[in-house]
């Protein structure tokens, strides 16, 4: 069988529309999950994910959802692999998937942390960070809880517009 072009960008687009199970606002190409997409000489498309966190329990429901989107595109063949290196980070997220969070009230990450080189510093204090609030857009925010209804979120509230919002943090 030969492959074409045309084949791997079909099968690219199917790939690319499948929604994030934790945050359906955003696709996985949206969130960066979604690494490559490609097909072979039979004709198996191979597209390849990259969890967001070690032991994501969405992981299963992406690699499921995206093999059903391509067999129901008329891909016989899918094979869906995991690809650890390098790690997912926040700064995958694309500019419109940041923009889809902050219409739905999420407040989308900063910068992820990047290490200089040679040792880390231990660092015992916590950081302050400062987090605008997606609906208003003050900065006058606080963290109400390190954890939300996913790992990859905290709680904030805005002192400004008294209104609670989730925040996707860095990594």
């Amino acid at each position: 069988m030969v492959t074409t072009l045309t084949d791997v960008r079909r099968a690219r687009r199917v790939a690319e529309q499948v929604p994030d199970p934790e945050l359906p606002m955003l696709t996985l190409a949206d969130l960066g999950v979604l690494r490559d997409v490609e097909v072979t000489g039979d004709g198996t498309v191979v597209a390849s994910l990259t969890p967001t966190y070690s032991g994501c329990p969405a992981m299963a429901e992406m690699r499921a959802d995206v093999a059903a989107r391509l067999r129901e595109a008329g891909y016989a063949r899918v094979e869906i692999r995991t690809v650890l290196n390098p790690p997912w980070t926040t700064d995958w997220i694309t500019p419109q998937g940041r923009r889809k969070l902050t219409e739905h009230g999420i407040a989308p990450p900063g910068a992820a942390p990047r290490p200089a080189s040679g040792p880390l510093p231990l660092v015992l204090s916590p950081t302050r960070r400062t987090v605008a609030c997606p609906r208003c857009g003050s900065a006058d925010t606080e963290e109400t809880s390190r954890f939300a209804a996913t790992s990859c979120k905290a709680l904030w509230r805005c002192r400004t517009c008294r209104e609670p919002f989730e925040y996707v943090k860095e990594i």
